[in-house]
């Protein structure tokens, strides 16, 4: 079964829980939908059969999704190898070709981890790392309120001294979804972070979010801050931190990719957040990114309520970029 098929089979699940996270990223993707799936059918509409000029406005479309050139140069280039060797004719044969490659530009024949590292003893520890304004410190607080459901013990670490209010903003996270904070206006964040791990380790806490300055002004200073940083967790827990995730604000776009690169450059990033996707017309950045970092994406900011935080999943993201050309409809 291809992924259009699969897709279309999406909407129809009894399952609650599954049903209230497949209407987030339906609600979520919601503006990127109205503006690429629109007009994707005007495209349709236009021509009947399969040009040149076809593939001219349609490069044009994703580019204007946020996709991103190199993406949509090789998207159009796999897609033509396609009408060729299938002996497409009809633009509205494309339709499935489409939903299919760009589920395969995301997946790219690996194998996609979307889920936390998790140590196999001792506290997990998840550093945030972004520019400021990015969404970083609630990101951490509505992320603390899911591991909490789940039953976990969480502790958050205030490791960006520098900002007026972030600890304030973190401190009210934690008190917000209940959990404690380890946080001192006037340490070292480095410091900080070392009194946050030893208490995490003496008391078997199960999950550490740690909270990092935002500042991209002076790479060599962020890197050896992050190395120092790196090194104290690394020193009390081995093998930690187990994830180190770059958060990343949807509607900044291309810019984003440049902040992943930059990033990517000066620590070891294990993974992306993408924050307020609901946020932008253009949500193409999630394949965009994955394409010219090679980093997954591992959770989507869909709302600002705190449960709008979700494990991406590339399926139902599809979908709601999709789901107006394979809902139901548009079944016979």
């Amino acid at each position: 079964m291809g992924i259009f098929d699969k897709l279309k089979t999406v909407f129809k699940t009894k399952d609650n829980t599954e049903r209230q996270t497949i209407d987030l990223y339906d609600k979520g993707l919601e503006k990127t939908r109205a503006d690429f799936v629109f007009k994707l059918n005007s495209l349709n509409k236009k021509y009947k059969k399969v040009s040149n000029e076809y593939f001219e406005e349609l490069e044009e479309i994703l580019i204007m999704a946020d996709i991103g050139v190199n993406t949509v140069m090789n998207f159009i280039d796999k897609l033509k190898r396609r009408v060729k060797s299938e002996n497409i004719l009809d633009v509205e044969d494309l339709k499935e070709i489409i939903v299919d490659e760009m589920f395969i530009i995301y997946v790219n024949n690996e194998v996609i981890v979307n889920k936390i590292n998790y140590a196999e003893s001792g506290p997990t520890v998840i550093l945030f790392v972004g520019v400021n304004g990015v969404g970083k410190t609630t990101t951490i607080g509505k992320l603390a309120k899911k591991l909490k459901n789940e039953g976990k013990s969480v502790l958050m670490i205030a490791g960006d001294t520098f900002r007026a209010g972030a600890i304030e903003q973190i401190e009210e996270w934690a008190s917000k979804v209940g959990c404690e904070v380890i946080s001192n206006e006037f340490a070292d964040p480095a410091s900080v972070i070392f009194d946050g791990i030893t208490k995490a380790k003496n008391e078997n806490i199960d999950i550490v979010l740690v909270d990092t300055a935002g500042r991209l002004q002076n790479k060599v200073n962020l890197m050896n801050e992050l190395s120092k940083i790196n090194k104290v967790i690394g020193n009390i827990i081995p093998n930690a931190p187990h994830e180190t995730l770059l958060v990343i604000d949807a509607t900044t776009g291309q810019n984003g990719i440049s902040q992943a690169k930059s990033f990517k450059d000066i620590t070891n990033i294990t993974g992306i957040v993408l924050t307020k996707l609901d946020g932008t017309a253009k949500g193409g950045i999630v394949l965009a990114i994955k394409e010219e970092t090679g980093l997954p994406v591992k959770y989507v900011g869909l709302g600002e309520k705190e449960d709008d935080l979700q494990v991406f999943d590339i399926e139902k993201y599809i979908y709601g970029l999709f789901k107006d050309m394979v809902g139901e409809n548009n079944e016979e």
